[in-house]
């Protein structure tokens, strides 16, 4: 056995051991935890070589990968979008939805210009990136925003005219 063979081999339980003793704090799975540490240690063999006390090295690595884990899910926010919440909607609730989504693509089409095949392109389900609507469209990515504004201030103004202002206390006339 080479050396780093042994090193591996003499890690790798204390390895198990450390990651699953600090994962569930870090809210990771113990062996997404020891798959980190193990790409820090081979990016170190490859760096700096073998690191002088490799167990201590090695308990020091974990609760560091802990660490950041614990970091990035602290940042981490779920999504609250319509593809999570469609699974638990009503049928009243889903014909609803239906019924705007087909009053909002009907207001899109009646937009002036080149609104309509901007406004389409944005609300494709793919959620392509400016970068693919501009090519798309044959326009430049910097016109882009511009146009994008003009186009939702338009169609803002004729969803507001189709739809009543609230009166006194919330009430449509």
């Amino acid at each position: 056995m080479t050396s780093r063979e042994t090193l591996l081999a003499t890690l790798t339980p204390l390895l198990a051991a450390e990651s699953r003793a600090e994962a569930p704090a870090a809210g990771v799975e113990p062996d997404d935890l020891e798959q980190a540490v193990w790409l820090r240690l081979l990016e170190r063999l490859q760096e700096d070589g073998a690191p002088d006390r490799p167990a201590d090295w090695l308990r020091r690595a974990v609760r560091a990968e802990a660490r950041r884990a614990r970091r990035a899910s602290a940042r981490e926010r779920p999504y609250h979008g319509e593809p999570a919440q469609e699974a638990h909607r009503s049928p009243e609730t889903s014909a609803l939805v239906s019924e705007r989504r087909r009053v909002l693509r009907a207001a899109v089409r009646r937009t002036p210009g080149h609104c309509p095949r901007l406004l389409t392109a944005m609300l494709h389900p793919a959620d392509p990136t400016y970068r693919e609507i501009a090519g798309a469209l044959g326009i430049s990515q910097g016109s882009l925003g511009p146009m994008r504004s003009r186009c939702l201030g338009c169609l803002r103004r004729m969803l507001a005219a189709e739809v009543p202002a609230p009166g006194v206390g919330g009430r449509v006339p």
